[in-house]
């Protein structure tokens, strides 16, 4: 791994885009991996339409045995896990980026607020010409709120993260449930509840309909209507943004601790965030499987089980222990020359991270949507599991290729290049002779 740039001689030393030889390879590995995990969790369930079925037909397809451990492997090991790995390391970027800047003796808020303006403007070209899904407008916009917190002590952004993470899941779903009910009484709010459920499933039906269409241009108009009217102004939209705000906060702890940067001096940090990330993650994670299965079962209603509120902390303490034990276990395998070799087999789909969640939605839409292969509706878990699996597969050997050759991905070298506002050079500068036999 390569060390903290070390303080530049005079502050006036221009910006410009890390090279190959300074990224952290780690980095690069985790963030290719937490890639993997969010493909996986955005076919499995809105590329493919699962999360726009019917309950009862969503059921039947993943009732069969096989279709039921896929399931519930997902939701133990993947659902929400690799969002939250992707969003810490965000954070962590954030702090590194930091420190870099201050290295250079030049401010971090001009230049990472270009970076997020560029990234906003992605994110919405994203969103609205292809998937609805979009993350990268949302990280965009909480990244401004990062930017408060860059001269906050470890107490106070640590208070923040204990207030996005955990408070606010508990306290939340308290005041979504009992509100209504305080207000306008018991059947008025559960006469607003079916109600709303009834709204959201017949734009859940128009949404597919769209997508089912084998018009590209009805299918992006109804994916844009969909985002407008059904995500956009959700109060959960905006929680779930609070908790991207305190992974990203999680992020910038480890950054400023050197977590990631010096794994073998916080190699007791790693073991224990193993142990209780695991404890957490088991008892998380567990508990949602049992308590899907029992609702699949009838035996379970959150409408009427009261003690279900608590559900939304408990599974999110669940995704960060996880989540934990990801980071942990990557951590101090890495140290390992073996299991590195090994690992580093994901650093090329890192480093083009962009360039490839990107191609992703290009890809996914080919294959699901009506005006390409059709299958949205149609896969069970296990065969779309195994369908992105296999695009996967392709984009690491593609990420490979290319960066054997350039520097950048093409996402990359236009972030880049808008964010320092001149074009970046794209191929690899030429190998001396020396460096030729040194390799």
């Amino acid at each position: 791994m390569s060390e903290p740039t070390p303080p530049a001689s005079a502050p006036e030393v221009q910006a410009r885009p890390v090279e190959g030889s300074e990224r952290m390879v780690l980095l690069d590995v985790l963030r290719g991996f937490a890639l993997c995990g969010v493909f996986i969790s955005n076919s499995f369930t809105w590329f493919s339409g699962r999360n726009l079925l019917p309950r009862e037909q969503a059921q039947a397809m993943a009732a069969p045995p096989l279709e039921a451990a896929v399931s519930a492997l997902y939701h133990f090991f993947v659902n929400q896990k690799f969002v939250t790995l992707f969003s810490f390391l965000f954070g962590l970027g954030f702090t590194i980026q930091l420190a870099r800047a201050e290295a250079r003796g030049s401010p971090i808020v001009p230049l990472y607020s270009r970076r997020l303006l560029v990234l906003l403007g992605i994110g919405l070209a994203h969103l609205f010409g292809l998937w609805a899904g979009d993350v990268l407008s949302t990280y965009a916009v909480v990244g401004f709120v990062l930017l408060l917190f860059h001269q906050r002590s470890d107490r106070t952004v640590l208070a923040w993260v204990l207030v996005l993470l955990v408070a606010v899941p508990l306290l939340v779903p308290l005041i979504q449930r009992w509100g209504p009910i305080l207000l306008h009484g018991a059947q008025a709010a559960a006469e607003a509840a079916k109600a709303r459920e009834e709204h959201v499933a017949q734009m859940r039906a128009r949404f597919l309909a769209g997508l089912s269409s084998d018009s590209f241009w009805t299918t992006q108009t109804e994916n844009a209507r969909y985002f407008l009217t059904a995500m956009l102004l959700q109060v959960n939209r905006l929680l779930w943004m609070m908790g991207i705000l305190g992974r990203f906060l999680l992020g910038l702890l480890a950054g400023r601790h050197l977590l990631m940067q010096e794994v073998e001096r916080n190699r007791p940090w790693h073991r224990r965030l193993l142990v209780w990330g695991l404890v957490l993650g088991v008892l998380g994670n567990g508990t949602g499987v049992v308590v899907q299965r029992l609702r699949l079962a009838g035996l379970v209603d959150p409408a009427k089980d009261a003690w279900m509120v608590a559900m939304p902390a408990l599974q999110e303490l669940g995704y960060l222990g996880l989540a934990a034990v990801y980071v942990a276990a990557f951590a101090l395998l890495f140290q390992r020359e073996r299991w590195r070799r090994g690992m580093q087999v994901l650093a090329p789909v890192g480093r083009m991270a962009l360039t490839n969640y990107l191609l992703e939605s290009v890809v996914s839409l080919c294959l699901y949507d009506g005006w390409g292969l059709g299958l949205v509706g149609r896969l069970p878990p296990s065969r779309c599991v195994a369908l992105t699996l296999a695009v996967f597969a392709l984009q690491v050997a593609f990420s490979h290729w290319w960066l054997s050759r350039l520097r950048f991905g093409p996402a990359e070298w236009l972030w880049r290049s808008l964010t320092y506002g001149r074009g970046q050079p794209m191929r690899l500068a030429p190998r001396s002779a020396t460096d030729s036999a040194v390799s």
